[in-house]
C-alpha cells in the first residue's frame, strides 16, 4: 500500500531505458537512498550500467522495432520481478519511449509509476500540447505552426530562418515508436531537402530559428508546490547544429521564470520532477523550448549540487505526503562535463555547419582552447570510483553511436 514503505531495503525499482544518459546518475541516486533498484534494457544496445554491481538488466524488444511486442516483454520482466519478495515496488521511466511504455504497461501490473500517467504522459510527449500551455503560462513562446503534410509545411513558411521539429517526442509509425530528427532550414534549397527527408510523418513544429544560449531550469513537483529548484547555462552542445549538452553550469533560477514554471505544472497536476528547457536570446528574453517530464541528460550536475531528484521522485510516488530533505549545495558556477560528448562537440565543429543559418559556428581553434581550458569546478558526468567502468563504457559508446549515425 502506497505510504506503508517506510523503509527503502523494502522497496525496489525499475529504471529505463538503460541507455538513457542519465541512467548512471539516476541508478546511483536511487542506491544511494537505500532502494534496490533493476533496469530494463533494449535487446542488443549497449548500457553504460551494465558494467555496474548495483543493478540486473533485463532486456527487451526495443519499441523501434514493435511497440507491442516490447509492451508485453516488460509487463513481463515486472511480473517476474515482482515476485521478489519486496514490499513495494515503483517504476521510473527515463526515457521518452519509457514514458510513453510505463503509462501504457502500468495497469497491468500492480506496480507504482514514479512518472507521468494519463494525462500527464500525453503531455509529456506531444510538443504542441505544451507549446500551447506555456503560452497560457506566460513563457515567451515563438510563433509556432503544425505541419502535417508538404504542402502545409510550405505554407507555414513564410520567412527564413526556420527549425522543424517533431511535434511528439515519441510518434507510432507502423507497429513501432520512432525518434524525429530537426531541420535548420536558411532558405527553400534547404528546405526542400528537410521535406523530401521529412516525408510528412510526423507532424512537424515549425518555429523561426533563434540562436542564443540553452538554459535549463528544474523542479521537484509536490501537493504543497514546486520545492528544490535550480537550474544550468549550456557551455556547449555536443553538436553545435543542435543537440544537447556537452558540457553544462550551475546558475541560478531566474525570480521571473518561476511564476510561469509554477503555472504550468499546476495546470495539469503534474508531480515529480521535471525540467523546462529554454533558448535565451542575445536580447536577454528566454523562450520557451520544451517541456521534459522524466530525467535528463544533466543530472549529474543536478546531483554535484546534492539535488537528488530521482530518489525524491520514487519517494513522492510511495508517499505523496512525504517530507523529503531538499537541502541542497546550490552553488553557481559548478561546471559538469561529458567527456564521449566534448570529443564529439570537437568533432561536429571540424566537420563544419550544414546549414547557412547558423552564423555563429565555433572555430577548431577557439573549440579546443575550451575544452582544454582548466575549472577547479569541475566534474564529469557519470563518474563514480567504485562503478569507474560505467564511465569509460558511456564515454565509448557515446562516441561509438554518434559516429555510426554521422556514416
Amino acid at each position: 500500500m502506497v505510504g506503508q514503505c517506510a523503509k527503502p531495503a523494502e522497496v525496489l525499482v525499475a529504471i529505463g531505458f538503460a541507455e538513457a544518459l542519465s541512467a548512471p546518475e539516476v541508478l546511483w541516486s536511487l542506491i544511494d537512498a537505500g532502494f534496490k533498484v533493476i533496469a530494463f534494457s533494449r535487446r542488443g544496445h549497449r548500457a553504460a550500467i551494465r558494467h555496474s554491481r548495483h543493478v540486473t538488466i533485463h532486456e527487451i524488444t526495443p519499441p523501434e522495432q514493435d511497440w507491442a511486442a516490447a509492451l508485453s516483454d516488460v509487463a513481463g520482466v515486472l511480473a517476474r520481478v515482482r515476485q521478489s519478495g519486496n514490499r513495494c515496488h515503483v517504476l521510473l521511466p527515463l526515457d521518452d519511449s519509457a514514458v510513453w511504455m510505463c503509462s501504457r504497461v502500468l495497469p497491468r501490473t500492480g506496480w507504482i509509476l514514479a512518472g507521468p500517467g494519463g494525462v500527464c504522459a500525453d503531455l509529456a510527449l506531444d510538443k504542441w500540447k505544451q507549446i500551447e500551455m506555456a503560452a497560457a503560462a506566460g513563457f515567451n513562446v515563438p510563433a509556432t505552426l503544425l505541419a502535417s503534410t508538404s504542402e502545409e509545411l510550405s505554407n507555414c513558411t513564410t520567412g527564413f530562418p526556420v527549425i522543424l521539429r517533431p511535434s511528439s517526442a515519441s510518434p507510432l509509425a507502423g507497429g513501432r515508436l520512432r525518434k524525429g530528427r530537426n531541420w535548420i532550414c536558411a532558405n527553400e534549397a534547404e528546405l526542400a531537402l528537410a521535406r523530401a527527408a521529412w516525408n510528412g510523418s510526423p507532424p512537424l513544429l515549425v518555429q523561426p530559428f533563434l540562436e542564443g544560449t540553452g538554459e535549463g531550469v528544474f523542479g521537484l513537483a509536490t501537493e504543497n508546490g514546486v520545492v528544490a529548484w535550480s537550474a544550468h547555462r549550456r557551455l556547449r552542445m555536443m553538436n553545435p547544429h543542435g543537440s544537447g549538452s556537452s558540457a553544462c553550469i550551475s546558475a541560478a533560477v531566474p525570480e521571473s521564470l518561476k511564476a510561469s514554471v509554477t503555472a504550468f505544472v499546476s495546470s495539469c497536476g503534474w508531480r515529480g520532477m521535471f525540467m523546462v528547457e529554454l533558448l535565451r536570446t542575445d536580447d536577454g528574453r528566454p523562450w520557451f523550448i520544451e517541456f521534459n517530464g522524466r530525467a535528463w541528460g544533466s543530472m549529474a550536475l543536478s546531483r554535484r549540487q546534492s539535488l537528488e531528484y530521482p530518489a525524491w521522485t520514487v519517494k513522492l510516488a510511495l508517499d505523496p505526503e512525504v517530507r523529503c530533505t531538499y537541502s541542497a549545495n546550490k552553488k553557481e558556477g559548478i561546471v559538469c562535463r561529458h567527456v564521449g560528448r566534448e570529443f564529439m562537440h570537437l568533432f561536429f565543429v571540424l566537420r563544419g555547419s550544414h546549414s547557412e543559418a547558423i552564423r555563429r559556428w565555433p572555430t577548431p581553434w577557439e573549440t579546443l582552447a575550451r575544452l582544454l581550458r582548466p575549472h577547479r569546478r569541475s566534474s564529469f558526468y557519470n563518474w563514480r570510483s567504485e562503478d569507474w567502468r560505467v564511465f569509460v563504457s558511456d564515454c565509448w559508446n557515446t562516441i561509438c553511436d554518434q559516429l555510426v549515425k554521422t556514416n
